[in-house]
């Protein structure tokens, strides 16, 4: 039950777009259409789920204060907290450079589409803020650690595939010439946090 609280949260309560606002760049970009958005969101959802776990085994093992006690007693003082965003970026630029040549392999046009935008997840804050979450959630296990990842890529996702499906949609309608654009697209986001607030009042 705790795992199932954990996902649903990460999903509808902390969602990184509309509670967090986190990984707006590249969320306002790739979100003209569905394809691109699916493409972006998918390979989110892919990199989260397999960084997250990595960094939560390298924050527990590793970089904590005193984590190093296992390779013996004196080891049970180093701190190399200060190390954690070096390490977390850089394991997530690795998975990012992986999901970056599979598309380019077997899905170019997807590739060119979403185009500077794919090795940006490197940076992209939801993504690191996940993993520094992580830390201060200081989560009882790499269970949580998973699930809390895969919910989070599957809250960014249905974020950023929504927003593209009402674009493309607007798109067809008589939008003021001021708003055209960015403008009603901030609008848009704007009513989609309020619509996401409603789950704050969710109960597990």
């Amino acid at each position: 039950m705790e795992y199932v609280s954990l996902f649903v949260k990460s999903i509808f309560v902390d969602n990184m777009i509309f509670a967090y606002f986190l990984g707006m760049c590249s969320y306002l970009a790739v979100s003209k259409n569905v394809k691109t958005a699916n493409g972006l969101g998918l390979a989110v959802i892919f990199v989260l789920l397999f960084t997250l776990p990595i960094n939560y085994l390298l924050n527990t093992y590793v970089l904590q204060p005193g984590a190093l006690k296992w390779l013996g007693p004196q080891f049970a003082e180093v701190d190399l907290s200060f190390l954690s965003f070096i390490i977390f970026i850089a394991v997530i630029a690795a998975f990012v450079q992986v999901v970056e040549m599979v598309v380019e392999k077997f899905l170019p046009s997807l590739y060119s589409s979403l185009g500077i935008f794919l090795p940006l997840i490197a940076v992209n804050c939801a993504i690191l803020g996940c993993s520094l979450f992580m830390q201060q959630r200081d989560f009882a296990n790499i269970g949580e650690a998973a699930v809390y990842s895969l919910g989070s890529g599957i809250g960014w996702y249905l974020a950023i595939v929504c927003l593209a499906a009402i674009r493309e949609k607007m798109s067809y309608c008589k939008i003021p010439k001021p708003l055209k654009g960015i403008g009603i697209t901030f609008i848009t986001v704007g009513l989609m946090g309020m619509a996401f607030m409603i789950f704050m009042g969710i109960q597990l």
